[in-house]
């Protein structure tokens, strides 16, 4: 199997920058054709440095090359600035990454050109692209043989599966439809990996009273979530408590003043159940301005509202904590206790006043309970949004029991394109593991989301634990007419199955027109943030798809099963 890797061009700053373009992309051949990965999108990034007083520099990369040498490859490029011109600072050297499996590329030191490795990067002949039908935008820069068996987990990472078969039992034994509810379909999927769902089963020719066998239809069960789901509801979450479940969100109608809550018996029915308000910034002079970022998290058998708010402007945003009281109603203001501001161990600010703390979520390792969070520092230069992470107290979920530390810094170009921001981080339990998903850059149509992960059982607080994926799971390329996707929670349905939340902004081109009417130029025109829920998908390797559409997930074609109903 042979891949191409090229950087490409960049199309309008909204769309996809340079920033983004000046990464390496990939494309499986096959047939003398292109087959792009990731929506054609960069893989690997250069890495921000640290400079003076801690501000990180952004990096693109021009030129790459590769080569294998035993059972790695080796990437080498050409550092630049972010805005194309030479980077002094790497004159005389290249970037350097080594990758065991072309999945994770980890960003080596600065290789001297003087380097056997760097000069077989000068001596390397242009790539012969002759007669393939290349990638959108692409520049070639090389063509490497890689085993199929690489080739084949490139696919399974960087493609999003495909709903191939919906299988059924031939025979089923049932004395009540109750007994049918209990038949699932086993849907298979492209890659080798299978969900099981709920089928509706069409029983009005099956009496149930009179032995025999019978032929029945089913259509594979899904739930249908048309985006928007809710306009103008930014960051949203879902929670499940004591048999309901609680849809909240950032409220962007009202210029963030306040937080609305919806309960209902099903996540779907969620998109049309009744809004109520349970904060606003009428209710305590503490948070008498922006509200942001709520999420629903039970922590010991009790239930808590996670947000950031403020009495005065954006510049002094800060975590809060809402707990519902015993026997509350979560729809009740007046059940939920008054927003307690997240402090350390010792009882100080968490953070400030020379600058923000938002975006706090908890989740659990080895029997301790950990807050993440974005907090970012303004004074006396802005260092962007970070990532940080510390144990806290379960009996006090608003207070620390360790020093907060760094989980991630924004450094690669989707996370800094347009803004420094890590931010919005939410777990999710799988395979093993903990998924901590994030996002990145402005929360524009460049928003996207990125993804950390570990050892469920490991210490969160060893940077060691952590891997980092170099690319965004989630970006304005993933899914048509959804633009800068990002702020995700997840929650589990009655049937097992598990749903991303996230907000992204509708999308559409519209034409431009000149004095004389004839068309000049096509813009994305970009709505409201807006929430959207989708299904996450566990690839054959268990690894979380958040960009499987509808129509991936359940192929029309196959939607209705058939089986034989056996009535004793």
């Amino acid at each position: 199997m042979k891949l191409l890797y090229y950087t490409r061009q960049p199309l309008e700053e909204a769309i996809y920058a340079p920033k983004l373009a000046d990464s390496v992309h990939f494309a499986l051949i096959e047939d003398g054709k292109c087959l792009a990965l990731l929506h054609n999108s960069g893989i690997v990034y250069a890495k921000a440095e640290p400079g003076a007083q801690g501000l990180l520099h952004a990096y693109s990369l021009r030129d790459p090359w590769m080569t294998r040498i035993g059972s790695a490859w080796h990437l080498l490029a050409r550092r630049i600035e972010v805005d194309g011109a030479p980077d002094a600072d790497s004159a005389g050297h290249l970037l350097h990454f080594v990758s065991e499996d072309l999945l994770h590329f980890a960003q080596q030191p600065l290789l001297p050109e003087t380097d056997e490795l760097a000069r077989a990067y000068a001596g390397r002949a242009a790539a012969s692209v002759d007669g393939l039908a290349l990638p959108e935008g692409c520049i070639p820069a090389g063509i490497i043989d890689i085993p199929e068996e690489t080739a084949l987990r490139m696919r399974h990472r960087f493609l999003p599966p495909v709903n191939v078969a919906n299988e059924v039992p031939a025979r089923v034994e049932a004395a009540s439809p109750a007994d049918m509810a209990r038949v699932k379909a086993v849907a298979r999927y492209s890659d080798g990996s299978t969900v099981k769902k709920r089928v509706d089963w069409l029983l009005d020719t099956v009496d149930f009273t009179v032995p025999g066998t019978y032929e029945v239809e089913g259509r594979v069960h899904q739930d249908r979530y048309e985006f928007p789901v809710a306009w103008h509801k930014a960051d949203p979450a879902i929670c499940k408590w004591q048999g309901m479940y609680y849809f909240i969100s950032t409220n962007d109608l009202d210029g963030n003043h306040s937080l609305y809550i919806r309960q209902a018996s099903s996540i779907p029915a969620l998109a049309t159940a009744q809004q109520i308000c349970i904060l606003d910034t009428t209710m305590y002079p503490h948070l008498g301005n922006l509200l942001w970022a709520p999420e629903m998290h039970i922590i010991d058998g009790k239930l808590y509202i996670f947000h950031a708010g403020t009495p005065e402007s954006f510049f002094c945003e800060q975590c809060h904590v809402m707990a519902l009281k015993e026997g509350g109603n979560p729809i009740k203001a007046s059940d939920w206790e008054m927003p307690r501001r997240v402090v350390k161990a010792d009882g100080s600010m968490l953070y400030g006043p020379e600058g923000i703390t938002l975006d706090m979520t908890v989740f659990h390792s080895a029997g301790k309970l950990y807050a993440a969070w974005s907090q970012r520092q303004f004074q006396p230069v802005d260092l962007g949004a970070w990532l940080y992470i510390a144990e806290i107290d379960p009996k006090k979920p608003w207070q620390l029991k360790t020093e907060p530390q760094v989980l991630t810094k924004p450094e690669y170009g989707w996370e800094n394109n347009h803004v420094f921001v890590a931010e919005g981080p939410f777990a999710l339990y799988h395979g093993g593991r903990i998924y901590l998903s994030y996002s990145g850059a402005l929360v524009d149509s460049t928003y996207v989301v990125g993804m950390l992960s570990m050892a469920d059982g490991a210490d969160p607080l060893d940077p060691a634990s952590w891997t980092k994926e170099n690319y965004p799971l989630l970006s304005s390329r993933s899914v048509e007419g959804e633009y800068g996707p990002g702020h995700n929670a997840y929650v589990t349905d009655e049937d097992g199955l598990v749903w991303n939340t996230y907000h992204a902004r509708p999308g559409f081109y519209a034409t431009q027109q000149g004095s004389s009417s004839e068309r000049v130029d096509e813009k994305v025109i970009f709505g409201a943030r807006s929430s959207g829920i989708r299904r996450v998908h566990f690839s054959i390797e268990d690894f979380p798809v958040l960009d499987m559409t509808e129509e991936m997930d359940l192929d029309p074609a196959l939607q209705w099963v058939r089986t034989t109903v056996v009535v004793a």
